[in-house]
């Protein structure tokens, strides 16, 4: 009886480690073919570029002008990047180390000089101006903006928050997010307006998202990178990526009258003083 438990545990346990081999022979192949399909340049993971993608030469980078691209989060900041690594091949850098973009051909993340296009920032004050001699501010509409980090704080770059979220305590977890994230989104973009003494390129992502090219041509052309035709159609053609939260239908309105008329009024504010400081949109 005794010998007959031994031998079913001894099956068991060899069937258990078969297992495991075959499921780590087949994750191996799977790690191999990604990286022999993605390779520097090409793509990682499921992102595919135009041309290999590079840092700007030493000599250059010394000598060009660091440039911030300052957004509120959730204002499409990592869309733009993606958008100028395609058209330009150049890294884009940032503040921050966001492992998921760096495993996904954002080798930038965390360098903040002259070797990337730009540096992405989502601070603001008299410290976090004062690295940069440029600056692209990217503004989007603080609906769709605090909407969107929502859901990236909820399910990622491309996720989604679950209906529930919004109605949580009765909604006012809801409340409170966005009159705090619209304090911040006016903030931001009233700093950067208004103390930033460098030359300033205002990208509306509304504008982006309606005529990506000719937006795209004047960033890259405000940012002193080469145009290349062919690249820019390239860029074009693999314009959405993967890094545009796509569309979902979504029958709840999470904004109530009163917070549709308080986003509006702050919009306005913020859009006021840009057209009066910064001359072109």
């Amino acid at each position: 009886m005794i010998r007959g438990r031994i031998c079913a545990l001894g099956l068991l346990i060899a069937v258990y480690l078969v297992g495991v081999l075959l499921l780590s022979s087949v994750t191996l192949q799977n790690q191999q073919h990604k990286s022999d399909w993605g390779g520097e340049g090409v793509g990682l993971g499921t992102v595919q570029w135009c041309r290999p993608l590079h840092y700007q030469p030493s000599t250059h980078a010394h000598s060009r002008p660091v440039i911030a691209l300052a957004s509120f989060p959730g204002s499409g900041n990592t869309w733009l990047r993606y958008l100028l690594q395609q058209a330009t091949g150049v890294y884009t850098g940032s503040v921050y180390k966001d492992y998921g973009l760096l495993k996904n051909g954002f080798a930038g993340e965390s360098v903040a000089n002259g070797s990337v296009s730009v540096v992405k920032t989502h601070e603001w004050g008299a410290a976090a101006r004062a690295p940069y001699q440029r600056a692209v501010l990217l503004v989007r509409a603080p609906g769709h903006a605090i909407h969107a980090e929502f859901n990236r704080q909820s399910g990622g770059h491309v996720g989604f928050a679950s209906p529930h979220r919004y109605t949580r305590n009765n909604g006012r977890y809801w409340h409170q997010f966005v009159v705090e994230k619209l304090s911040s989104w006016k903030n931001m973009n009233l700093d950067w307006v208004r103390n930033f003494d460098g030359p300033t390129h205002v990208v509306l992502y509304e504008n982006l998202v309606q005529n990506v090219e000719s937006t795209l041509r004047e960033l890259i052309e405000f940012i002193q990178l080469p145009i290349d035709e062919k690249q820019m159609q390239c860029a074009l053609e693999r314009r959405e990526g993967i890094y545009r939260r796509k569309r979902r239908v979504f029958n709840l309105d999470p904004y109530t009258t009163s917070m549709k008329i308080m986003l509006q009024i702050e919009q306005e504010k913020v859009l006021h003083e840009i057209k009066t400081r910064v001359k072109k949109l």
